[in-house]
């Protein structure tokens, strides 16, 4: 029996008493309770609510709050030295409290037994590879082993038989569409985290985007390490325009794509989300540098001006697209001249959204053994100088959607504001912005999950403000009058 205590908007107190009443009750019984940590990206979300679906159906309780359980699974994050260190503060503070401890993910596929020996707390490792083998993994647990369950090279991916119980609320879901990378990117430890590109068929994304559509989900977002290259290593050939195609057939409004690499946006790729309705034009690019020297240092597409054509193309054909970018300063031999230049084009290319960070030396990649290492203090420095750049261009560009009327997807409310949050296309979950709205006395009943139209009346440097568009007449039509 799943049991999740976050309050949702929508959930009232009856719903969690009812919760409660019932977990205590199996409890009870002798069904014990699991609690799950989730840290790090969004794939590793996909694998966290697969272990608790399987956990679910095979009797245990589980929970998204540690407090509930004497047995926590923690899914880490390995991918850079914060989060080691986020992932490794968690562990610790669960074993102060005297949990017992699950350790799951990139960190247990990075150190293996390292964590078992330092960490007495910790009852068994689960691989990248191996987390639906996690019932059997608590089994073991039971019978008293001391459990490693990491495959040296992560060969599995999860598809649309696998249990599930989702945590992102009943209106978003995410879809891994493949697993691991083939690339060899080198400030990247993921392939050796993750394996090479495993893609799932699209009869078998297909088959899952239609039953979170019977959920009520209404935005999907497609993930994988470079989504861009979905079906490579099945069909021969990048096939991320066959599967938009086909789930463009599907009754979910909002298809939301995740890393894409810049060469993988090819006309017709660009051509589908210009033409089909349900897939958003926002483009989430990782394209860490703009200098062609850093970027083949970095061994990615590095050619002249590749990254500025590619996104005067999509503007060209598709007005209103949404760009967000990932950005890498203090890169091994990064020079003044290629930060000057990495400058220019943030400042040229005005994108909507940009997360930035500091080169993080990984153990096993080729920029951990460059020559002319940046100190850190010059690398944070020149990451407050592009965030100093781009939040007036992000207000901006906030700015000039304030006066358009767009479909918002409620989420949650704010009792003390007496607002509802939301979000319009531009604003991925997560890591951009919202959309709040303060609610008139007639618009009591909108509810997580509907999707509205809203006037966009203000906004500032990562958010919008908007008023309910017809609030009366969508009231009555939810209650069906």
């Amino acid at each position: 029996m799943a049991v999740d205590f976050r309050s949702d908007f929508n959930n009232d107190w009856k719903v969690i008493e009812s919760k409660i009443i019932e977990n205590t009750a199996l409890h009870s019984k002798g069904k014990p309770i699991v609690a799950f940590v989730h840290l790090g990206c969004e794939k590793n979300l996909v694998d966290t609510e697969h272990m608790m679906g399987l956990l679910d159906e095979g009797g245990y309780c589980v929970s998204s709050n540690p407090s509930d359980a004497s047995l926590v699974v923690v899914n880490t994050c390995s991918f850079i030295q914060e989060a080691r260190e986020e992932s490794v503060r968690t562990l610790i503070g669960l074993a102060d409290e005297g949990k017992e401890i699950i350790i799951a993910g990139c960190l247990a596929q990075h150190f293996q037994d390292e964590l078992l020996q330092s960490i007495p707390e910790a009852k068994a490792i689960v691989g990248t590879g191996d987390y639906q083998h996690i019932l059997n993994v608590l089994k073991r647990i039971e019978k008293g082993e001391i459990v490693n369950q990491v495959s040296q090279v992560p060969q599995f991916v999860g598809d649309e038989k696998l249990p599930r119980y989702r945590t992102t609320g009943k209106a978003v879901a995410y879809i891994k569409v493949a697993e691991g990378c083939d690339y060899s990117c080198a400030f990247c430890i993921i392939p050796k985290l993750r394996g090479k590109q495993r893609s799932r068929t699209i009869e078998s994304i297909v088959l899952e985007a239609k039953r979170l559509a019977s959920q009520g989900v209404k935005e999907l977002i497609l993930i994988s390490q470079i989504t861009t290259n979905y079906g490579l290593d099945l069909y021969g050939r990048p096939s991320l325009g066959d599967l938009l195609k086909a789930l463009g057939d599907v009754e979910i409004p909002w298809i939301r794509v995740h890393y894409a690499y810049p060469t993988g946006l090819t006309a017709d790729v660009i051509n589908i989300f210009k033409d089909i309705p349900n897939i958003l034009p926002y483009f989430d690019l990782p394209l860490q540098h703009s200098h062609p020297e850093v970027l083949r240092a970095m061994n990615r597409p590095w050619q002249a001006n590749l990254n500025t054509n590619l996104l005067n193309r999509i503007r060209d054909q598709i007005p209103d697209a949404i760009f967000r970018t990932s950005l890498i300063v203090g890169f091994p031999g990064e020079t003044e001249k290629h930060f000057d230049h990495l400058v220019s084009f943030v400042q040229n290319q005005e994108f909507d959204h940009i997360g930035v960070f500091t080169f993080s030396s990984e153990e096993g990649t080729k920029a951990a053994n460059l020559d002319d290492q940046i100190p850190l203090h010059i690398a944070q420095a020149r990451k407050d100088k592009i965030i100093s750049i781009q939040q007036p261009i992000a207000a901006r560009r906030n700015q000039s959607w304030v006066g358009r009327t767009v479909d918002v997807l409620l989420e949650r409310r704010e009792p003390e504001t007496k607002e509802i949050i939301g979000r319009c296309y531009r604003f991925a979950p997560e890591v951009d912005g919202t959309v709040r709205i303060l609610l008139g006395s007639d618009e009591n009943e909108l509810r997580e999950g509907m999707m509205i139209p809203v006037l966009l009346t203000g906004s500032d440097f990562y958010d919008l403000t908007g008023e309910v568009i017809g609030a009366k007449e969508m009231v009555l039509s939810a209650r069906g009058k």
